[in-house]
């Protein structure tokens, strides 16, 4: 019987929906920094799409780290 590498097996899906959450906050950013924001959003509800974009990526920096992704330990 074949042995599956279940921790492995996720790796390239996780690391893709993580490439897409950065990609979103990248564009919030962008978004901002040019001032466009104003054109799509209202304050509010461009506040509460970068909140999620931030926490969204950063969620999933935690859940698939990429091999250069290692922590230092504090201290």
């Amino acid at each position: 019987m074949a042995h599956r590498q279940f921790p492995h097996a996720l790796d390239a899906p996780a690391l893709k929906w993580r490439d897409l959450a950065e990609r979103r906050r990248a564009h919030f950013i962008e978004l901002y920094d040019s001032g466009r924001w104003q054109h799509y959003y209202t304050y509010e509800q461009f506040v509460a799409g970068m909140r999620q974009a931030v926490s969204a990526a950063n969620r999933w920096a935690e859940i698939a780290p990429k091999p250069g992704d290692a922590r230092r330990p504090v201290g």
